[in-house]
Formats: C-alpha cells, structure tokens, sequence
C-alpha cells in the first residue's frame, strides 16, 4: 500500500487515481514501460509529426499519471473535444467531466497550453507586425482560435507598427462579446499607440462578421479617427482560417 502512496503526483486527486491499478512491486508494468519507451523515441526521431493527436497527448499524460496505461484517457480527451489544440484551451470544468481527469492531469494540459501561447507571442512582441504578419496570425490562432467563447483582443502599435502591447479587451458568450469604442481608444492613448489591430475569435468556427461586427468596428474605427490614431485592420479568427476586414473592403 505504501508503493500506491508513493506513485501520487504532488497535484494528484482522487480522479487522477481513481482507475488506477496499483502494483504490488510499486514499478510500472514492464509492457506500459516499452510503450512509453517507443513512443517517445518516436517523437523524438519525428517531431509531432510523426505522432497523432491522442499519442501526442500520452505524452502530455505521461507526467501526470506516471503509473497508468492514459491511451484510453488520451482517445476519451480527444473524442470529447475534438483534437490535441481543444484539448489543452478546453475550460477545467468540462475537463473534469472526463473520467481520469483530476488536478494533475488538468494542470499538465494548462502548462503545455500556457507554453504554446507564450512562445507564439514571443514571436510577434516588439516586432514590426508587416514582417512578422504570418507569426501574428499563427499567435492569434493559438490563443483564439479554439475558445468555446468571444474574445476580443487589441493589438497595440507604435509609429513605426512595432508591436507594443497585445491585451485582452472582453470576454462574452458563445456569440457576443460586449467592446466599448471609448475604452479602447482611451487604452490607446495610455499606451502612446499610433496604431491598432482589433481581432476576435468566433467559437463556431466562421469568421464570416456579423452585422454587429460591422458596426461595432465601424464605431471603434470613428472613435479613433478623431484622435489620430489608425485602426488598421480588424481579424476575425475561426477554427481554421481568419477573415480580415481591410481585405473584405469593410474598413477603409
């Protein structure tokens, strides 16, 4: 019973043990050993590449639950939301509906996501947005793309469209967020930006804009016209693509 003790992450709870199937030497089975074994060689000679998604995953799990066979909880995860990108932006709540799902398990996915979004940013903070246009979208996607809610974010630029700032203005429903022309004008000034960049993300997937996406970029777009600041485009990311409103003719 000690070795059962022992094998408990520091973050682990009951869910994370709660299939688990203790040894009586307190080792992992030889068979679970060569798998992991292989899988990372695999990984390792490949890249992601050369792994799919629920695989990739075990790796995440690997660290979690150290003592367990996690392909089942691997395929359950991935067949609950999706792909390995849902799987570490999916919120705690719904993750912990998933059987095998506890602290631990939830906090390997949020550091693995919190990772990919500070190196996706790193590549674009204080970089002139023309020539890093690419890794911009590749950041917005990875931060935006796969939220079961509105976020709506402003990407702040300096004169010479380096960027400066990039925060998060609101937070909304499945398919409203509430923007505010005057605050983010004002947050402008407070940061000296010459310039902004207005994206959100829609959680069905489609970047088509609404109508009320129209005129709220058409407010902002006056509001900051009048005190000299440009707005120079504004994307709307979905699950795999993103519109740009400059692109469409929708701001001028």
């Amino acid at each position: 019973m000690s070795h059962f003790a022992e094998s408990r992450s520091l973050f682990a709870d009951h869910d994370d043990v709660a299939i688990v199937t203790p040894m009586p030497t307190g080792r992992t089975p030889s068979y679970m050993r060569d798998h992991r074994k292989r899988l990372r060689e695999r990984f390792m000679a490949g890249g992601a590449t050369a792994v799919p998604d629920y695989e990739l995953l075990e790796l995440v799990l690997f660290r979690a639950i150290p003592r367990q066979d996690v392909k089942p909880l691997a395929r359950a995860l991935i067949e609950r939301f999706g792909d390995f990108n849902r799987v570490l932006s999916a919120p705690i709540g719904q993750l912990k509906q998933i059987k095998g799902v506890g602290a631990s398990v939830v906090i390997e996915l949020k550091v693995v996501e919190a990772a990919a979004h500070r190196l996706a940013r790193a590549k674009v903070m204080q970089r002139h947005v023309v020539s890093s246009w690419d890794a911009l979208l590749d950041y917005c996607h990875t931060v935006m793309a796969h939220r079961d809610i509105e976020q709506f974010r402003i990407l702040y630029l300096d004169t010479k469209n380096v960027l400066i700032a990039d925060e998060e203005q609101a937070k909304g429903t499945l398919d409203h967020v509430p923007v505010y022309p005057r605050e983010v004008v004002k947050r402008a000034l407070e940061l000296n930006a010459a310039s902004i960049i207005l994206v959100h993300n829609h959680p069905s997937g489609d970047p088509t804009p609404s109508q009320a996406d129209i005129q709220m970029t058409a407010r902002i777009d006056g509001a900051a016209k009048a005190l000299g600041i440009t707005v120079h485009d504004h994307l709307i990311v979905g699950k795999s693509c993103e519109l740009s409103f400059r692109a469409q003719g929708l701001l001028s």
